[in-house]
């Protein structure tokens, strides 16, 4: 009979009942994730509507909160995976393999690059500073996720010195934080600086070329 699933049995043949799938947490919880990284970039914590989130996902504004707790755990499990994501990308670049000079050249434009390409990151932390940071601080996981980003930036730093490439007193930390600033400007303030100036620098070309002179100024102000 079409239509009809059949199974065999001592009795006869009786249909078989629907076939029942366990439920995916984890997917869940990934698709959450990518759904509401937009939705909090796009709009900030304010803003961002859970039912939005729901309506876009696999999943009920009930499930959500059963994972998050509260909107506010969404933002904040967002913002950790944003971390996440990039310091896992930046962990796997190798830079003990190269010379310290070109270990820095590129980190710096792994970082611009990134931040080229995950213009949510971006927002992200520019609204986690509206918020002056309160729920950034309510996570032990983000601070710790930082911590081997300034340890690789002390490395290639150190192997410069030992090198005789790069001058002494630099503070690792200082260093990182310029590096973050420069590529985190070229995204931050890409609309305000272009119409100011009337300068649209969003082709390929002009996107290289301001990543090299961001890696230039970054050598040029370690090197000896």
């Amino acid at each position: 009979m079409d239509g009809v699933v059949q199974t065999s049995t001592d009795s006869g043949s009786i249909p078989a009942g629907p076939v029942k799938r366990a439920y995916d947490a984890q997917g869940s919880m990934n698709d959450i994730l990518r759904v509401a990284t937009a939705e909090f970039a796009e709009k900030g914590l304010s803003g961002a509507r859970i039912d939005e989130i729901a309506a876009a996902t696999r999943t009920s504004k009930r499930m959500i909160y059963y994972h998050f707790g509260s909107k506010e755990g969404l933002y904040l499990a967002v913002l950790e995976a944003a971390y996440r994501r990039i310091r896992d990308v930046e962990s796997g670049l190798q830079l003990d393999d190269l010379a310290a000079e070109d270990a820095l050249r590129k980190l710096v434009s792994f970082t611009f690059d990134y931040q080229q390409d995950h213009e949510d990151f971006v927002r992200l932390v520019m609204n986690e500073n509206m918020q002056r940071g309160q729920y950034l601080a309510r996570s032990e996981s983000i601070r710790q996720l930082n911590v081997p980003a300034v340890e690789a930036v002390r490395k290639v730093y150190e192997r410069g010195v030992l090198e005789q490439v790069f001058r002494r007193g630099l503070d690792p930390t200082e260093l990182h934080m310029s590096i973050s600033a420069l590529c985190f400007f070229n995204v931050a303030n890409r609309h305000t600086f272009g119409l100011i100036f009337k300068d649209d620098r969003s082709s390929p070309a002009a996107v290289r070329a301001r990543r090299d002179n961001v890696v230039e100024m970054i050598v040029r102000f370690v090197r000896k």
